[in-house]
């Protein structure tokens, strides 16, 4: 494990292996390197790339400095682009995916996003308040299983299937990350696609979604592929949310390779 410090002084754990162009892996929700997918696409995308696989504050084995910003998690990854040497590209799954599209001035070159989880903006941000609201009661309260609960529930978990892994030995993991749902909350922002901070990205992107996904998934992720100038838009046959990295990264590969 490396480290790289924040603006604000927060220390910010990375592994970087392979070699070739920099490329920065940016986890979703909940994840960081010792729990999620990052590991897994760095060992297939190391033989053509210098990857940094990193946690996201709060996370870990990276600190927190409250009060938590969207811009110092912009500041977190400014640094580790001045690791690579100043620029770099980067891929994003989810929340993850989200963050990227605020990072347009970090030096990041090129832009790979997975399914960003925005939703529909017809119901004027309503889903977005709740949700907020039922977040910051339970993360106030030390509720941080509960919080977690309202997180799975929200993205379409049966409540059941969520009491069941309350009993299992890892959820004080889970429970452990739970007050970094509020961060991912406010990349989030509203949730619907930040088309004013889309606009304003110049450098080439490829937003990709799974075949298999949601329907709401996958609308998202054209929705943002069209509010990116230029954005090129991908489907993996027979992915979910959960990708695999040996379906993606040949995806990811050509895409940053590309001239």
């Amino acid at each position: 494990m490396s480290s790289v410090t924040s603006t604000d002084g927060t220390t910010i754990a990375f592994e970087r292996s392979g070699a070739g162009p920099a490329l920065i892996l940016v986890d979703g929700a909940m994840c960081y390197r010792g729990s999620g997918p990052m590991r897994g696409f760095a060992e297939t995308l190391r033989n053509s790339f210098t990857v940094y696989a990193y946690d996201r504050r709060g996370r870990g084995e990276s600190g927190d400095t409250p009060p938590f910003a969207v811009e110092r998690e912009v500041d977190d990854l400014r640094a580790l682009v001045a690791e690579a040497g100043g620029s770099a590209y980067a891929f994003g799954i989810s929340s993850g995916a989200a963050l990227l599209l605020k990072a347009v001035d970090a030096g990041l070159t090129k832009l790979a996003l997975y399914e960003p989880p925005f939703v529909s903006e017809t119901d004027g941000g309503q889903w977005s308040r709740d949700y907020t609201a039922k977040l910051d009661e339970t993360l106030s309260a030390g509720r941080n299983g509960d919080a977690i609960a309202l997180f799975m529930t929200s993205i379409g978990m049966p409540p059941q299937a969520v009491a069941g892994m309350r009993t299992q030995p890892f959820w004080p993991v889970f429970e452990a990350v739970a007050p970094t749902l509020a961060y991912d909350n406010a990349v989030m922002g509203d949730s619907a696609v930040p088309r004013d901070a889309a606009a304003t990205i110049t450098v080439p992107t490829l937003v990709a979604a799974g075949a298999a996904s949601p329907d709401n998934l996958r609308t998202a992720a054209k929705a943002t592929a069209a509010a990116v100038p230029g954005a090129v838009y991908r489907e993996l046959p027979d992915q979910t949310h959960d990708v695999s990295p040996e379906a993606l990264a040949p995806v990811l590969t050509e895409f940053f390779q590309a001239r």
